[in-house]
């Protein structure tokens, strides 16, 4: 039976509410403020002082981004590494925990200190970017997907989590006949979609965001993925601003950006970099969500057995 709770109790629930109410304020009004800038009309746009809602409404930005041949190709890029460099994570991280996972694997602790230590240590940029050249990865669509096919940490999670299932599973496949892959692909698989939902965000989420593959192992512009295009957008939305603040011609940084564009639409540069910026996060907004229940459950599991 719940007692009586006390003043001091709804003190504590008020000042709760209060800071959690504080936090999302703070992280909600910098996403309306950026909504509300791309969707504000570029003149608009250059006086400043937006909150969060336009004061002029305009679907330009939108339009140049969408209707520009350089962005739906970036685009294609970035789910094919997406898509592609999950999947084959997810199989070879899976594989190598399975076997992990048994202790009458010959050697196990060795290989299990092969993965641990490169987590601490690495060879270095250099060493890294010098043998990318040399598998031929350098400026290819492969580079996205080869080198982030293993991931130490989720080798380690995912291990975890096949060592909690029950050996009554394997066993009992065993005695069916039933070998090894067959055991992982049609036993071990199908029950633990927590930690495969787990590994997929991580690995998703860093191929989709990943810039930096794009800038230091790709100098075609034809294979640079959305987030590089974000990034050179907002380059030239930086130049394009102090240009303007020079001359005291903030229009003619709007045309500027809508010239970057290719279009002769009113498109400020800072509207244009923000419509960007949710053109790039909103497949991630879209599909973060379904996976969030299987995320919690997949940490909790994978962090209870050591």
């Amino acid at each position: 039976m719940v007692g009586k709770r006390s003043i001091k109790d709804h003190i504590v629930d008020i000042i709760i509410i209060l800071i959690m109410l504080f936090v999302i304020a703070a992280v909600m009004y910098p996403f309306l403020n950026a909504l509300a800038i791309s969707f504000n009309h570029a003149e608009d746009t250059a006086l400043g002082g937006i909150t969060l809602w336009p004061r002029r409404f305009a679907w330009e930005s939108y339009r140049s981004i969408l209707t520009n041949p350089i962005i739906w190709r970036a685009y294609a890029i970035t789910i094919y590494r997406t898509v592609v460099g999950t999947v084959l994570a997810l199989f070879c991280t899976g594989i190598i925990a399975y076997g992990l996972s048994h202790s009458n694997l010959v050697g196990r602790k060795a290989y299990s200190f092969i993965c641990l230590v490169p987590m601490y240590f690495t060879g270095g940029l250099i060493p890294v970017f010098l043998m990318i050249r040399q598998m031929g990865l350098f400026n290819n669509l492969l580079v996205y997907v080869v080198p982030a096919l293993i991931g130490l940490f989720n080798i380690i999670l995912m291990r975890t989590f096949f060592q909690s299932l029950p050996e009554a599973l394997e066993e009992s496949a065993r005695i069916d006949g039933a070998n090894y892959l067959q055991i992982f692909f049609r036993i071990i698989v199908p029950v633990s979609t927590p930690i495969m939902a787990t590994i997929a965000l991580f690995v998703g989420v860093g191929h989709w965001n990943d810039w930096f593959t794009g800038v230091v192992y790709i100098t075609n512009p034809d294979l640079r993925p959305m987030q590089n295009v974000l990034l050179a957008v907002v380059n030239e939305a930086r130049m394009q601003e102090q240009l303007a603040a020079l001359t005291g011609q903030a229009g003619g940084a709007a045309a500027a950006a809508a010239g970057m564009m290719g279009r002769g639409r009113p498109a400020n540069v800072r509207s244009i970099t923000m419509a960007t910026m949710f053109v790039t996060i909103f497949p991630v907004l879209i599909v973060y969500p379904f996976l969030q229940k299987y995320l919690v459950k997949g940490m909790m599991v994978g962090s209870i057995k050591g």
